[in-house]
Order: C-alpha cells, then structure tokens, then sequence
C-alpha cells in the first residue's frame, strides 16, 4: 500500500483526486492540505511515501516545496498550467498531470510511481555482510551506500556515502565477482567504483558524490570503463553515428 497526501490549494482539485484514489486499490490518502506550510507540518505527523502536489499555490509555490522537502518522497505534480510542469523535473518528480485530471492518465502514473517505490525498497534491502577484526562479528553495509571500495593489500576497505569507511581481509577482484556487474566498475587495480554516483570523469580522474575524493582511472581498465561509459555521453558523433569519448590526459 503506497500511503499519500494531496497539496492543492483549490478544494475541488483535492476532491477529484481523493476520488480518484479510492478508486485505485494500491494507494491510500492518509492526509490533504490546502496550504503548504500546514503540510510540512503534517508530513511530520503522518507516514508519507507519495504526494500529488500543485505548483501554483500563494504563500509557497509546488516548486519552492520541492526544494525543501529535498527529494525525501516520491512526487506527482498537479498543474492547470503546462508551462510550469517541466520545472519540476529538476526536482526529479515522478510525473506530473495536466489538470483537469482524468483517471486512466492518473493511473499511469501512480504504476510508474508504483514500480519506482518498490524498486527503491528493493535497492534499500540490498546489502553485505563482512567481517570485521572482532573474531563472530559481521557487519551489514547497504548496497546504496557504497561509494567505492579501495584495495589496500590483503585488505578492502568500503567507502561509503556517511562518511563511513569499513575495512575487512579480502581480496579486491574476488569481490568483484560478487558485485553487480550494472553497478560496481573496476577502474583501477585498486579501486572499485559506483556507477550511479558518478559526477565527472576529467581525465584519467573520477569525482563521485559525496566525498571530495578524486579516484584515479588505470590505464588497464580505461578503454572497459569508457566503453560501458559510450551511451551516457552526449557529443558530437563522427559522422558514422559512433561518440567520441574525452582522450586521457598525457
């Protein structure tokens, strides 16, 4: 059950939508609220994983909303206006809906919000167990929050998106084996990396999110690293359709 909430202030766009709801067996309004403040407030109080939220609103618009609650939920938005609709997509929404809203629109994309959530609880159960240097001991590391793991001898140590940084005894390429290969990339003898939390590649350098560290590229794993790299590269083509991807910096 996908518990949500409506943020409109017109009380006949929140009666369409409360209607519209009911009528779909996997979602459940635990809340409405015409003002934005009142449901800040209110998301407080209440389990929350989706909200239909309006963007023209007075006090604080849909878009100045989304920028507080800083992607913690999954978000349709509602709008009379088309114009203000792809401003939300900066704010990585799962959709938004042209009023007036009609039903089989609005179950397409309540399913899409549907499969985001539940690949997401998928990605949030995902984890490891290793072992630490208390003899028993095992440590869970999530999935999600591993931003890349350093070889360091007979050792590995996870560097993860808390800041944490947990070391074990083991192997750097027999850990590979067991890593999703769509996930983790090995880029250097010593360094496995997050393919979702890249930010920039300059060179024979990787800078990831959340930490200030710089990973280096090896020249035995750079030619593999960018061609997986190939189709997440807008540029200019050759003229023969194929990309050309940055050189490595001598």
């Amino acid at each position: 059950m996908i518990n949500c909430i409506v943020i409109d202030d017109e009380a006949h766009a929140i009666e369409l939508l409360t209607l519209h709801i009911e009528q779909t067996p996997f979602l459940k309004l635990t809340g409405t609220a015409m003002n934005p403040v009142v449901a800040l407030q209110l998301l407080n109080s209440i389990e929350v994983d989706l909200i239909f939220l309006d963007i023209h609103m007075p006090d604080m618009s849909g878009i100045e909303f989304l920028q507080v609650i800083n992607s913690k939920y999954k978000v349709i938005l509602t709008t009379a206006f088309r114009e203000y609709a792809l401003e939300g997509f900066d704010h990585q929404v799962v959709d938004y809906l042209l009023k007036p809203i009609f039903f089989p629109r609005f179950l397409k994309s309540v399913q899409r919000a549907q499969e985001m959530l539940s690949a997401a609880k998928k990605e949030a159960d995902d984890f490891i167990l290793v072992k630490t240097e208390y003899k028993g001991k095992l440590l869970k590391i999530k999935i999600e929050d591993i931003l890349y793991i350093e070889g360091k001898g007979k050792y590995v140590c996870f560097h993860t998106r808390g800041g944490d940084e947990v070391s074990t005894l083991l192997n750097i390429g027999r850990l590979k084996e067991t890593l999703a290969s769509d996930r983790f990339f090995r880029i250097h003898k010593s360094f496995i990396i997050a393919v979702p939390y890249i930010v920039m590649i300059h060179g024979n350098m990787l800078q990831l999110e959340f930490t200030s560290t710089k990973v280096p590229i090896g020249q035995t794993y750079r030619d593999a690293f960018m061609k997986q790299m190939t189709d997440k590269v807008i540029t200019n083509n050759n003229g023969d359709g194929s990309a050309q991807l940055p050189q490595q910096e001598q």
